[in-house]
């Protein structure tokens, strides 16, 4: 069961983050014609077409979209649960609870992926990556005011460390206020 649970959970995981990059493209303003940005499109729009003729956005928030994250999110709980009681499982209310917390959650850890990934391509690539430039549009916003507290030193920019900390501080914040159910979402 766990070999399935773990290709379950990826494979949701996943795709959960395609979605959220998507929502978080749009919000940002990201360049649309980029091929990361098509692939993101791409890899949603099939799902994400139908849902924005019924479901409006709300300024800049792609409710559509957002929605069915947190559907995911629902999904992917359920389905695990399935798996470990053996296909026997009775739908409540903390299964929304738990979809909520997973959303978040998956928020913070593709923050955490993209600043990463932005980090590695800025001593590898130079600048002349599509992807580098599309994950400096989406984190720049966030950096910047950091920036402007912590200057960059001696040539290194420690904005995005900053940020790591940060980010890391409100995992465990949270993991604090929640106990440990959110460690293992």
């Amino acid at each position: 069961m766990n070999s399935m649970s773990f290709l379950i959970s990826t494979l949701f995981d996943l795709y959960i983050m395609v979605v959220l990059l998507r929502i978080w493209l749009q919000a940002s303003r990201a360049d649309f014609y980029n091929p990361f940005s098509q692939f993101i499109v791409k890899a949603t729009q099939p799902v994400i077409a139908p849902l924005r003729r019924v479901i409006p956005s709300i300024g800049k928030i792609d409710m559509a979209t957002l929605l069915f994250a947190y559907v995911l999110c629902v999904l992917k709980f359920v389905s695990l649960m399935l798996i470990a009681s053996g296909g026997s499982v009775v739908f409540s209310a903390d299964f929304l609870l738990l979809g909520l917390l997973t959303l978040v959650k998956a928020a913070g850890g593709l923050l955490f992926w993209v600043l990463l990934i932005r980090a590695i391509l800025s001593w590898v690539s130079q600048g002349r990556s599509p992807i580098e430039y599309v994950f400096h549009q989406l984190t720049e916003p966030m950096l910047t005011p950091i920036r402007r507290i912590i200057p960059a030193m001696g040539g290194f920019d420690l904005s995005v460390l900053v940020l790591f900390i940060g980010l890391q501080f409100a995992n465990f914040l949270i993991g604090d206020l929640i106990g440990p159910i959110w460690f293992q979402l």
